[in-house]
């Protein structure tokens, strides 16, 4: 459980330039796995520039005022800015902002330098407001950290640390992040950001009583477990499930007490044991053979059941591994793109 401070802004290399058909103005770059538009002739193979990540928010300032017809936003929690977002120009995905280095104060840089607190740059948050998720009654308990995985595109060295591990992609269930903790004895109940109250106004808690999740798991000794997942349902997300009563799909199971992080299969028997519902394994092999991050991005394409856009896929190793890159169990989501387009 765990993972890295993503870095919404850094230092990066321009890995490559490719012509848009039918553009005479801009062009597309490769920086890291991802694809951006910029202006015709702005870089060259190997140039150093500052790469801003999909839901970047940036601060007012004059070097982003060109952003303003697109991506300005004013937010209760946030204030003013801009929001970076995937955008499609003559049919070419851009998956967030390259800018030149003179962007950044005078001084030395290296590449993959996390530059997000110099730049101003926040990570683009909507309010969980007590009306519709609950009342908030403090930040995360010890030891449950937040949902949030890395895109492959962020990290595309995080391919070799898969090579040849046996693994499994599983579904990423569109939703709201739920977890259920017992704890010392008592469950407790989060969404993505905060711990709510048990007092019925929250849908989540709802949930939880309706399938005595808590009561189960301490009626069978268990206890000083985090069970974090996806809630889906009418109302979240517009209900891509087309579910016609809520459900909750786990994809972490971790033992307090062990520190550990149960297996994907582990977990699997766990769910099963207790009436849960895991997230679907799509797919799982005894090596990982995925060699580029194109790759990857075909493979999230697809559908769920509803025949709706699925979000895409998320990739881990059968049993927990550690990662270097991410200072953190191995773990990578790829983010389907006809789901980002639909999306936006």
């Amino acid at each position: 459980m765990g993972g890295t401070r993503r870095k919404l802004a850094s230092v990066q290399y321009i890995h490559s330039v490719s012509p848009i058909e039918g553009a005479d103005r801009i062009e597309a770059v490769g920086v890291l796995g991802w694809q951006c538009v910029v202006k015709k002739g702005e870089f060259s193979v190997g140039d150093l520039c500052v790469y801003f990540e999909i839901d970047s928010f940036l601060p007012l300032d004059p070097a982003f005022e060109f952003l303003r017809n697109s991506c300005y936003r004013n937010s209760e929690l946030l204030g003013e800015g801009f929001r970076l977002r995937t955008q499609r120009f003559r049919g070419q995905l851009s998956q967030g902002l390259v800018l030149p280095l003179s962007i950044l104060p005078a001084g030395d840089y290296d590449i993959g330098q996390d530059v997000t607190k110099i730049l101003g740059v926040g990570k683009w948050e909507i309010e969980e407001r007590a009306t519709s998720s609950g009342t908030i009654i403090g930040p995360l308990p010890a030891g449950v950290t937040k949902t949030e995985e890395v895109r492959i595109q962020s990290e595309p060295g995080l391919l070799e640390e898969f090579r040849d591990l046996p693994y499994a992609v599983t579904t990423k269930m569109d939703g709201t992040s739920m977890t259920v903790a017992v704890i010392d004895g008592r469950t407790r109940v989060c969404g993505h950001n905060y711990e709510y109250a048990d007092d019925g106004a929250c849908s989540m808690w709802d949930y939880v009583h309706a399938h005595h999740i808590g009561e189960r798991l301490l009626a069978a000794g268990i206890d000083d477990m985090v069970l974090q997942g996806e809630l889906c349902a009418a109302g979240i997300q517009r209900n891509p499930l087309r579910l016609k009563v809520p459900n909750w799909y786990v994809f972490t199971a971790y033992d307090l007490q062990s520190h550990k992080r149960l297996g994907v299969y582990e977990t699997f028997d766990f769910c099963r044991e207790f009436m849960l519902d895991m997230v679907p394994i799509e797919e799982s092999g005894t090596a990982f053979a995925y060699r580029s991050v194109d790759e990857l991005l075909e493979r999230a394409r697809g559908s769920y059941d509803s025949g709706v856009t699925k979000e895409g896929i998320v990739i881990r190793p059968l049993e927990p591994v550690y990662s270097s890159f991410l200072s953190a169990p191995l773990s990578v989501k790829v983010i389907n793109n006809d789901y980002l387009i639909k999306k936006k």
